[in-house]
């Protein structure tokens, strides 16, 4: 096997979180008085992080430093306190860390959400143990794409860039493989268009997580069309 670790981004690869990330915001937003924002449109908002989700679901002309402070802050609170109610994993997701363990490959995620959020959610969804670290947003460290945190999990799993895959489904995690020297693999079951991710670098598309899988093992692993192309980064 080529790769011995894959870091995992959450929202919108391991699952589908939209819904209750929303549902959050939306109350935040509410109650400090402002419009809500339809659910669908939050696919192409989240990934940056709460503040900058924040600073989007906000009207453009009430952006201001204290708005997205306070509507972030207020957001974050209804959340942590909500991470679980409608979040689903994705379909063939929930046993691929114990599947990739048994071939010994090491498995981690990163999530620009908030530290103690990404780790209710990961542990809410996932087995004991499932992954062999798990990171969110923490006050002085950079959150992605800056590739910080992707050095600080390697460095904890004892493995290196160019034996680590770094999947996801946003130009974000696209280019935190770039920027960390892992191999850039794009899902096509999350939250961006498939151009967006040829557009950010994603040297393989898959779209299951048994293409995921197969890749990682390759096991008779066949890309299809423009999903396939292009090697290491």
């Amino acid at each position: 096997m080529k790769y011995r670790c894959i870091i995992f981004d959450l929202d919108g690869t391991l699952a589908d979180t939209i819904p209750d990330i929303a549902q959050a915001m939306n109350r935040a937003l509410a109650e400090e008085g402002f419009a809500t924002v339809d659910e669908a449109a939050y696919s192409a908002m989240v990934g940056w992080g709460i503040r900058r989700l924040a600073e989007l679901a906000l009207p453009p002309s009430a952006r201001t430093e204290e708005a997205v402070k306070r509507i972030a802050a207020r957001a974050e609170r209804v959340y942590h306190e909500n991470p679980l109610v409608r979040t689903k994993v994705y379909p063939g997701m929930a046993g691929i860390a114990g599947a990739l363990a048994e071939k010994h490959i090491k498995t981690a995620v990163l999530s620009n959400k908030p530290d103690e959020v990404t780790r209710s959610v990961v542990n809410g969804l996932f087995p004991p143990g499932s992954f062999g670290a798990i990171r969110g947003g923490r006050p002085g460290i950079p959150l992605k794409p800056d590739p910080f945190a992707v050095m600080e999990i390697l460095a904890e799993l004892d493995r290196v860039p160019r034996d680590t895959v770094f999947a996801g489904d946003s130009e974000i995690d696209m280019r935190t493989a770039r920027e960390s020297g892992c191999f850039p693999l794009g899902v096509s079951w999350g939250y961006r268009p498939r151009s967006v991710l040829e557009e950010a670098g994603a040297a393989v598309i898959v779209d299951s997580p048994a293409a995921l899988l197969s890749f990682m093992l390759e096991d008779g692993f066949v890309p299809h069309g423009k999903s396939g192309t292009g090697g290491a980064p």
